[in-house]
């Protein structure tokens, strides 16, 4: 196997084809220009690649999904889309600050996963004390983590959520424009660029496009953007990334996402006060990871720097988990493992203690990764 994940399009594209021309090898390409993505998917090995990866695609689907979620931080799909994980930070003043998990589950189709705190991840117990700050990984039926995620944010976040902002009309905020018009949303773009906002505009009939410079305070107040639901800052620059939504956040805005070219960033960030930081970067090497992992995996998510990962696996007749009680199989699991949610012939089931995993179950599992090998060789 050969992954060509360079910065530029073009190399990754000529190492994959050349390749190809030495040797019976499987290629998978890094690439940001969607047009590439666009040919590749219309002409089977076009390029000489098998799987190709376009960063920019990916990193817009994360942001719809989290700007979809009130205090979301992180969301994902599985069971083709029958169940979702979402990381959620517990805001002051909502409903489950202070509670227990036990006292905080009262949702019939979610399972707390875990907690997170100064950035270490900790299985979600009855016992275990959600604080204001602390971070939730939930996973559950869409509808249910819907619900939940007004209930774990603050009164005033858990509202609205149409009126969406997207400064910069890079390739990512076109795509995550693109996106929300797919969803009934019609956002607000702003691109400094004047022959770029003619381009936007005319490719987005469903977006509003202004031109100005989104760092200019008067021009934000004065285009009603404090009152935005979210700005997502989507430049190709970290910096103005950064100004702009603390900017953002300084005239009103309930939620920034900022769109952060550097990882060493996204902490820094997040510590500053901004909401979301989403990495291109960390979200193409987590789908090259999802897909070398496919045959030992469904789907995976990478969580806080892949200390604990959620995997979502088809189990056999030969599985530890099926055919008996979930209380009797766990007692052959290490005590790091939280089964999050299982689906059968295209229905949710929510696992409980007697519930039996039957074979052919696709069952969505939450795993600290030191001990995810023993629990793959057993389920």
């Amino acid at each position: 196997m050969l992954i060509a994940s360079t910065d530029d399009d073009e190399t990754n594209l000529v190492t994959c084809g050349t390749a190809k021309t030495t040797g019976d090898v499987f290629t998978i390409a890094r690439t940001r220009n969607a047009n590439f993505f666009r040919t590749w998917s219309e002409y089977e090995g076009a390029f000489g690649v098998d799987f190709m990866v376009s960063t920019n695609i990916l990193t817009a689907n994360d942001i719809v999904r989290v700007v979809g979620l009130p205090a979301a931080i992180d969301v994902d799909p599985f069971a083709g889309g029958l169940v979702q994980m979402a990381e959620f930070e517990v805001m002051a003043g909502s409903d489950i600050a202070g509670q227990s998990v036990e006292q905080a589950d009262k949702f019939d189709s979610i399972t707390f996963a875990a907690l997170v705190q100064d950035g270490d991840v900790r299985i979600a117990r009855g016992e275990t004390r959600i604080e204001a700050g602390n971070r939730v990984i939930v996973i559950g039926s869409p509808e249910s983590v819907q619900s939940f995620s007004r209930t774990v944010a603050s009164p005033e976040s858990s509202e609205g959520g149409h009126d969406i902002v997207i400064v910069g009309g890079s390739d990512i905020g076109y795509h995550t424009a693109k996106l929300l018009e797919e969803r009934g949303i019609e956002p607000r773009l702003i691109e400094q660029d004047a022959d770029r906002g003619r381009e936007l505009a005319e490719d987005l009939p469903g977006t509003i496009v202004l031109e100005h410079d989104a760092t200019d305070t008067d021009f934000l107040v004065g285009e009603q953007i404090d009152r935005a639901d979210a700005v997502i800052a989507a430049t190709d620059s970290d910096e103005k990334n950064l100004l702009v939504s603390l900017l953002a956040q300084n005239i009103g805005v309930r939620r920034t996402v900022a769109v952060v070219e550097e990882g060493q960033y996204g902490g820094l960030f997040e510590a500053i006060g901004i909401d979301v930081a989403i990495n291109p970067r960390e979200a193409t090497a987590e789908e090259i990871i999802r897909f070398t992992q496919k045959g030992q995996v469904e789907n995976l998510s990478l969580i806080e720097g892949r200390q604990a990962e959620v995997v979502e696996i088809e189990v056999d007749e030969d599985s530890v988990l099926t055919g008996r009680s979930i209380r009797e199989s766990v007692t052959e699991l290490p005590a790091d493992i939280v089964i999050g949610a299982i689906t059968r012939d295209q229905e949710f089931i929510v696992p409980r203690g007697e519930t039996v995993i039957e074979p052919g179950d696709h069952v969505v599992l939450f795993v600290a990764t030191d001990v995810l090998s023993p629990v793959m060789d057993v389920v």
